[in-house]
């Protein structure tokens, strides 16, 4: 028993000790536990760093030119700044930043007053009226967790208290104008009038604006966008459309009476609509309205692309940029810069503190040397044709004409086209649009001149031999097949300048094969085919082939009368025509106006000068000679030569319903003559209305003019 007991007494004693290790081990586990959270506590601790209010800075004026007004507003202590809401905050920030066009802002950290909680910056940024730069201070509030911008008027301009405005005044820059020789405007200003509504006095919206949408013949969206404009208010002038000035319609564009009134009518429906206004406006006036809309072109306001395309060259929104002709071509010379100031303006309207200015700079005027009335004169005979025409001084290079036809009213352009206006000059067959002067043509016989000449160059024909009289059909030999060359006339003897007074297609069929593919490629290369002409508008090349030869003998002396592949600009052929003229110099054409300059040659030596004296005899006698068949634009005051010309368009060799343009190339040979000039014009769709004896009337007429005025 006793065993027994001292072995139960041992097993208790045991327990114990068991117990108190397992308590001792769990008190030694939750020290270690405790130990951890303080650690881990501590470690938290010190990894919470909050932001400082330099860093905070940083990142407000980060967010202005991003233009993320709430993310600005969320970083204010909004008591602090005198409780200003998120509305009103977000209106006067962008307000004023992107009403003065805030970019390239730059800070500079200057110092940090930590018992004030005040950080001391330097800010510059670009604007429209150039950089603004200043020092200033951003106050922080601090709370348990982190900082807190106090915002006041002042953080925007140290000046700027709550009841000044940020005012940007403009200067309007006078766009150049564009003159002809004798100063006479072919663009300027004008006076229309502008069409706009005023939101305050717009009465029963919704039903107003169709209205006027109906009458001014665009979209309802158009009216709202521009009313939903950022500049907006009840009491702005929202300038809608530029219509005519009804009191000046018949002095600002050409147009009938029944038009006007129609004009008048219209004004007067829409001033029945309480909130619209219409009041004069100046505009960008093309006096010679479709004379010379290809040539002089047009502007229209800038476009986010333009923004885009000409960045930092200061064209803002209400900007003009030219869009074709003369007015692109010559943008730099004519825009001009507008003039800006950006000042605090208190609550009088007084001026506070002037913080940027760009003076105004008038842009220089351009002055053509094209003759106004030579314009008008070609445009009035051509108007209701597909064609064009250009004329030179072929001893000075200036060009006193460049007529495309049908053309279109660029005054339109700057009234602004309605969607149905746009969609007939798009639509019209006639490609009213289509700068014809520019382009390529089918020369026909207005090419012979330039193949004789390079004949007589290379020696490759003798301007006495008589090739024969072969009738009015004639083929090389059988390998052509049913391949023929065909004429008009037959004449004896069938030589080089009967060639030319007749326009025989056999004869320089003929004289292309005898002057052969490679020396005729490598003399029409060296009077500027396949070449840009050097002028300041650009013109297609002219080319002798589709491709980099004449590949076939049949197109060689197809390209001998000016069929085949041959495409000429009508402009290069009045060059090439300058050498018959100017002892076998091409001219260098010019459009820039400049007093007593001497000429300058293109192409010196093109041709010898016993060449070019005959081939001119020749094509004297074209106009001369009752035979000629440019007899119809004789005169006898005035000595006169050139060539007609009649190409025959077609799908395919078989194909009889091909069309036909028409020629007619003529100047004066005499460098004494009072007024020399050099015509070419060509028109298409003759065939059926006398091929290239339509032209030589038209162009009779319009030298009568030029003689007659000159």
């Amino acid at each position: 028993m006793k065993r027994r007991y001292i072995m139960k007494e041992k097993s208790r004693h045991k327990q114990k000790r068991n117990w108190e290790k397992i308590i001792l081990l769990i008190i030694i586990a939750m020290g270690i536990a405790v130990i951890g959270v303080v650690k881990v506590c501590g470690k938290i601790n010190r990894d919470v760093v909050r932001t400082s209010p330099e860093e905070l800075l940083v990142d407000y004026m980060n967010h202005i030119p991003k233009q993320e007004y709430e993310e600005m507003y969320a970083m204010l202590d909004i008591e602090a700044s005198d409780n200003i809401s998120k509305e009103d905050f977000i209106k006067r920030n962008s307000a004023i930043y992107e009403g003065i066009d805030m970019k390239n802002m730059k800070l500079e950290i200057i110092s940090y007053d930590e018992k004030e909680k005040a950080v001391t910056y330097y800010t510059s940024f670009d604007t429209v009226a150039g950089n603004i730069s200043f020092k200033n201070v951003a106050v922080f509030q601090e709370n348990e967790t982190d900082y807190k911008l106090v915002w006041q008027d002042s953080l925007i301009f140290p000046d700027l208290c709550a009841t000044d405005n940020v005012k940007v005044s403009v200067t309007q820059a006078k766009r150049g104008e564009i003159l002809d020789r004798n100063g006479r405007v072919l663009a300027g200003a004008g006076i229309a009038s502008s069409v706009g509504i005023v939101p305050k006095k717009l009465k029963n919206r919704e039903k107003s604006i169709k209205k006027i949408a109906e009458l001014l013949e665009i979209d309802t969206q158009t009216i709202e966008e521009k009313l939903s404009a950022q500049w907006v208010d009840d009491e702005s002038f929202v300038p809608i459309m530029t219509v005519p000035k009804i009191k000046e319609i018949e002095f600002i564009r050409s147009e009938t009476d029944n038009d006007i009134s129609k004009e008048k009518e219209r004004q007067d429906k829409l001033m029945e609509i309480p909130g619209i206004m219409i009041s004069d406006t100046e505009i960008r006036e093309y006096p010679l309205g479709e004379a010379a809309a290809h040539l002089i072109g047009y502007v229209a306001s800038v476009d986010s692309d333009d923004l885009k395309e000409h960045a930092d060259e200061g064209y803002t929104v209400g900007s003009v940029i030219g869009r074709s002709g003369i007015e692109a071509l010559f943008e730099e010379r004519l825009r001009g810069r507008n003039g800006y100031r950006i000042y605090i303006a208190d609550i009088t309207g007084k001026v506070k503190k002037e913080l940027a200015c760009i003076p105004v700079l008038h842009r220089q005027n351009v002055q053509l040397t094209i003759d106004a009335n030579l314009q008008t004169y070609i445009y009035e005979q051509f108007k209701t044709d597909k064609g064009c025409s250009v004329a030179i001084n072929q001893y000075t290079g200036e060009v006193l004409a460049l007529v495309s036809t049908p053309s279109y009213d660029n005054n339109d352009f700057i009234m602004g086209l309605s969607d149905a206006q746009w969609t007939e000059l798009n639509e019209d067959e006639n490609k009213p649009l289509y700068n014809r002067f520019r382009q390529v043509w089918c020369p026909g016989s207005t090419l012979k001149p330039v193949v004789a000449a390079i004949g007589l160059e290379s020696e490759a024909i003798d301007p006495l031999e008589d090739y024969g009289n072969e009738g009015v059909s004639w083929q090389k030999d059988e390998s052509w097949g049913s391949y023929y060359i065909t004429t008009l006339h037959t004449y004896t003897p069938v030589i080089l300048e009967n060639a030319l007074i007749y326009s025989d297609n056999i004869y320089f069929a003929k004289a292309a094969l005898r002057i052969g593919a490679k020396d005729m490629e490598e003399y029409l290369m060296r009077l500027g085919f396949n070449k840009d002409l050097p002028f300041e508008m650009d013109m297609e090349k002219s080319q002798y082939s589709n491709t980099e030869n004449i590949e076939t003998e049949i197109q060689l002396a197809d390209s001998g009368y000016g069929q085949g592949e041959i495409l000429v600009n009508p402009l290069h052929i009045a060059c090439i025509y300058s050498a018959f003229c100017n002892e076998g110099n091409m001219i260098k054409p010019r459009l820039l106006y400049q007093k007593d300059v001497p000429a300058e040659y293109w192409i010196k030596g093109a041709f010898k000068k016993e060449v070019v004296s005959r081939v001119q005899e020749g094509m004297k006698k074209v106009v001369s000679n009752s035979d000629g068949t440019g007899y119809a634009a004789y005169r006898d005051d005035v000595a006169l030569a050139g060539k007609t010309g009649t190409a025959e368009i077609k799908t395919s060799k078989d194909d009889d319903l091909g069309t036909e343009l028409g020629w007619f190339a003529i100047f004066t040979t005499e460098k004494t003559v009072q007024s020399p000039i050099l015509l070419v014009s060509m028109v298409e769709d003759v065939k059926g209305r006398g091929g290239s004896g339509y032209v030589v009337e038209k162009d009779k007429k319009i030298l009568e003019a030029w003689f007659h005025r000159n």
